[in-house]
């Protein structure tokens, strides 16, 4: 909803604004200073507009996001929100929450949309497909942990960075960016490792060191190695928004005041990448086909509901290269007699377009497995979480990936992640992967 598209950006902007005051990136109560004055809108602007001179990323892009510069919101309001982010009423110290902690909250109210009712009051209300599925679930770090390892670990191993940077790893319903920060994370523990062993001294541009014997990556470093390996795809432009910032949070871990100032002087170079060619809103299932046939007869509602997506479109260089190198993720569990009720004109595009939706009931995270696999290179790995029916029922997809992805390789085998002791949850969650 429009009340949603507005709200969101705003809320992105602020909580990075202060993530970073307590990072000391930020002056401490950049925020705060605006709360009780007149004009509360018009200078919390100003804090966005002067925040894109430093940081880039298309987080504070006003030529992309038109509506909310237009926006009045009344002072106290405005000022009645910003002291929810300190102290006294705010008890949390953002400089120490995890990535993965803050996509964890942010998970629960991407299931959400704000609308005004006829009575100008605003209602937070649950999307249909996420009331069907029975909620939203997060995937606890250690299941996002195994996924990685398995899967981009094994395509890095050995390899060094210049060969790295040929690969492409995409989680197409990235929600609120789990995987992504997962696989990005991973990929920057390998480089500084890398450079640590190949004498550091050779690597002035990649890394530097912080003590004697200890190196952190540059932020250049960082942001080419998010820009050349990490895709994201999410049909909740939302979603995409909370993945975007959540990496853009990671480049800047360990980073101060001095570093971001010194880059700006030095090299004229804003500290964070822009994330619009790498993490994309559409639909990951439904191509542009779709519309060749029905666009005349559909409503604006349908054609933002089905938001269809042009892969080669989206992502030309990498599937030029004949797909991407890993797909992981966990993909959303709907039975399709559930998304009948509010989405049947997808659920016949699905019948038409996917052996797994061809005949009989299905659930859509099988027909998330056919399209990944369809995306993915001649060596591809993909790893998703699925209940363990997937490996008892007679989905025809079952029988496609019970052949070798490449002459060499075992058939796609499943195995159970058992979490860790001391935490609660589920105990049937099953790894689909590529044995060596």
């Amino acid at each position: 909803t429009l009340t949603s598209a507005c709200a969101w950006p705003h809320a992105d902007r602020a909580i990075f604004l202060r993530i970073c005051e307590d990072r000391g990136i930020e002056d401490y109560g950049t925020l705060q200073n605006l709360i009780g004055k007149p004009g509360v809108y018009r200078r919390l602007m100003e804090r966005f507009e002067d925040a894109d001179k430093r940081y880039n990323s298309g987080l504070f892009d006003f030529r992309k996001d038109t509506v909310t510069p237009s926006l009045k919101i009344d002072d106290k309001l405005l000022s009645d929100i910003l002291s929810e982010l300190y102290p006294p009423k705010s008890p949390y110290e953002f400089s120490v929450i995890g990535i993965e902690i803050l996509g964890e909250v942010y998970e629960q109210f991407l299931g959400k949309v704000i609308r005004l009712t006829a009575g100008h009051q605003a209602k937070v209300e649950e999307k249909p497909e996420v009331r069907k599925a029975g909620g939203v679930h997060y995937t606890p770090q250690y299941i996002v942990n195994c996924i990685v390892k398995n899967t981009i670990g094994k395509l890095i191993a050995g390899k060094t960075p210049a060969e790295i940077a040929k690969l492409a790893f995409i989680d197409k319903s990235c929600g609120s960016g789990s995987f992504a920060i997962g696989g990005y994370s991973y990929l920057l523990d390998y480089h500084l490792d890398w450079y640590v062993k190949h004498d550091p001294a050779k690597h002035p541009n990649e890394v530097f060191a912080i003590r004697p014997g200890e190196y952190l990556l540059t932020t250049a470093e960082k942001k080419r190695i998010l820009l050349n390996n990490i895709y994201g795809v999410d049909i909740d432009p939302q979603a995409v928004e909370v993945t975007k910032l959540s990496l853009l949070l990671k480049v800047l871990e360990g980073e101060n005041r001095e570093t971001i100032n010194t880059q700006l002087k030095l090299y004229h170079e804003r500290a964070l990448p822009n994330l619009d060619s790498n993490i994309k809103c559409g639909n990951s299932l439904i191509g542009p086909d779709f519309y060749q046939h029905q666009q005349s007869s559909l409503f604006d509602a349908d054609i933002r509901r089905v938001n269809a997506f042009d892969w080669h479109k989206a992502f030309p260089e990498v599937m030029a290269r004949g797909g991407f190198d890993a797909d992981i993720g966990n993909p959303p569990y709907i039975r399709v007699q559930a998304l009948n009720e509010w989405a049947p004109l997808e659920v016949e595009y699905y019948k038409q377009r996917y052996q797994s939706a061809s005949k009989g009931n299905y659930d859509i995270y099988v027909v998330f497995v056919e399209r990944g696999l369809s995306l993915l290179n001649k060596n591809g790995l993909l790893g998703f979480i699925l209940p363990h029916k997937f490996f008892n029922a007679q989905y025809p997809i079952r029988r496609s990936t019970a052949r070798p992805y490449r002459q060499g390789q075992a058939p796609l085998a499943h195995r159970p992640l058992r979490r860790p002791a001391g935490l609660r949850g589920r105990n049937d969650l099953h790894l689909p992967h590529v044995p060596r």
